[in-house]
């Protein structure tokens, strides 16, 4: 079916759409170039009674093995923009733009505070929706407005970054407000000749390691040092989507680092302790609360990396992360219910998923 300028395809196969390939096929389809064929896309599916899924890179999106009986809206609106602003440089992306491109403009125009986000794969428009974030950086500490559609209305609307309220992967977009509005760009406040600050000892430790970065103003890495370090860092865990590597067949990271109370961490010391682990539990401290290593948690649950269950598997190098190894969807939600029980029963940590599951 098409409309004046959007087509419209019926029984499209969604895993080709997700980097963990996973998913039978959407019953309508429309990949959306303008804010005009988001509109319309959204008027067809609201005239037929449709249900509707937004989609953007499919890095955090795994689709039930049936598919999706409605219309999936693949948001593919593309462009990159700087201007100035208020002594700051404006880096505006329009919401499918793959966001590693983005990352790579900023760096090569010397932009800093999005150098520690290279390799995460997906879309532009999909990160402030959770906060996406890596080695000490979020792109809530940059963001300067998101741009939307209201899908009740079809009006076009922005926010500034409070107003987004951003936390720990997390935004208004994906709590209070979520299916509420469709992200059409971002627009990210950049230092100019700024110089990354580097929050993570492994990103600060392969730092030092790498060739290049003593001979730079300072002696300290630039921002191109910063994000060959972290694509190599991401690489190592095949958390870089590559066709080559069978561990990046996932969604990334399955489960959230969970922040705990001091009370809560305490009481998984003690758990830890009464089983007969040795030494601390891992933790960053936040403000009074705990960062625990969702991975920690896991591998000591008895899954660790390379654990396999008929098609699925967790990955070689992260135990955060759940690879196709020819599975269903079915059986990947198996592993992950699996896990989830057996984390809370050993430690009484429950853990939450950070991929969307339509």
């Amino acid at each position: 079916m098409s409309g004046a300028t959007l087509q419209i395809r019926s029984e499209v196969p969604l895993a080709p759409h997700t980097t963990i390939g996973l998913g039978g096929p959407a019953r309508f389809f429309a990949e959306c170039a303008t804010p005009d064929q988001i509109r319309e896309a959204l008027a067809f599916a609201r005239e037929k009674k449709l249900a509707l899924h937004i989609l953007g890179g499919g890095s955090n999106t795994i689709f039930a093995d049936r598919g999706f009986d409605g219309l999936v809206l693949r948001v593919g609106l593309r462009g990159i923009s700087v201007s100035d602003h208020r002594g700051a440089r404006l880096l505006a992306a329009a919401a499918g733009e793959p966001w590693d491109d983005v990352v790579k403009e900023s760096v090569r125009l010397g932009l800093a505070g999005l150098e520690c986000l290279s390799g995460i794969p997906g879309f532009a428009g999909g990160t402030p929706i959770q906060n996406v974030g890596a080695y000490g950086q979020e792109v809530g500490d940059t963001i300067l407005t998101v741009q939307a559609i209201e899908r009740e209305t079809l009006a076009t609307v922005e926010f500034t970054a409070r107003e987004c309220r951003f936390g720990y992967r997390m935004s208004r977009f994906k709590r209070e407000d979520a299916g509420r509005y469709i992200v059409i760009g971002v627009t990210f406040a950049l230092a100019e000749e700024g110089r990354p600050v580097i929050r993570y000892e492994e990103l600060r430790k392969a730092l030092q390691g790498a060739a290049g970065s003593a001979g730079e103003p300072g002696g300290e890495p630039g921002l191109e040092s910063v994000r060959n370090a972290v694509l190599s860092l991401r690489k190592r865990k095949s958390m870089v989507v590559d066709p080559a590597d069978p561990n990046s067949r996932s969604v990334g990271s399955f489960f959230m680092n969970p922040v705990l109370s001091a009370a809560a961490y305490e009481d998984l010391a003690k758990r830890w302790a009464a089983g007969g682990g040795n030494g601390p539990v891992p933790a960053f401290a936040a403000g009074p609360t705990f960062k625990v290593p969702a991975a920690w948690l896991v591998e000591r649950s008895g899954f660790p990396k390379g654990f396999r269950q008929g098609g699925v598997a967790v990955s070689d190098h992260h135990a955060l992360a759940l690879v196709n190894r020819g599975c269903t969807t079915a059986e990947l939600l198996a592993l992950a219910m699996a896990i989830e029980q057996a984390v809370h029963a050993r430690f009484g940590v429950a853990l939450q998923r950070e991929p969307v599951v339509v």
